[in-house]
């Protein structure tokens, strides 16, 4: 039998990857690490600061899953960017499902740090994409 290649390091190309996702979040300083990009899929991870968010975002054609890995956050989606009629306050280990075509922001509301990892399908970001701000990140797009 041959085993898988989980080498932590190679993951700009679509290869079996095994790792602890909470562990990995934790660990995460920046905005947005994308830590495996397949064909139809990604995971990033992203660290948001207290008072800060995402930011209001809708991707037309990619569904999103977030999971809370640390912290509180208050979810906001809608169908219009003026109309976020959905909102709800999430904790860790809560998951968010965002379907393709809207509008969403998660909204750090905790006193530490909001670490998150998300799935997207299809891939939303450049495979291997870091953005150590969200600064950063508002640049790229």
């Amino acid at each position: 039998m041959i085993p898988y290649n989980c080498d932590t390091k190679n993951t700009l190309t679509p290869r079996p990857y095994i790792t602890n996702i909470e562990q990995k979040s934790m660990q995460n300083a920046n905005f947005r690490t994308a830590i495996w990009t397949g064909r139809h899929a990604q995971m990033t991870l992203m660290c948001i600061p207290m008072c800060s968010d995402i930011g209001l975002e809708m991707h037309p054609e990619t569904d999103q899953i977030i999971r809370i890995e640390q912290g509180m956050a208050l979810v906001k989606m809608g169908q219009s960017k003026n109309e976020l009629h959905f909102q709800f306050e999430v904790y860790k280990d809560d998951a968010i499902f965002v379907p393709a075509g809207t509008w969403h922001n998660v909204i750090n509301i905790g006193r530490t740090p909001l670490k998150v990892s998300s799935v997207y399908a299809p891939p939303h970001h450049p495979a291997g994409t870091v953005h150590r701000t969200k600064e950063e990140a508002e640049e790229d797009y």
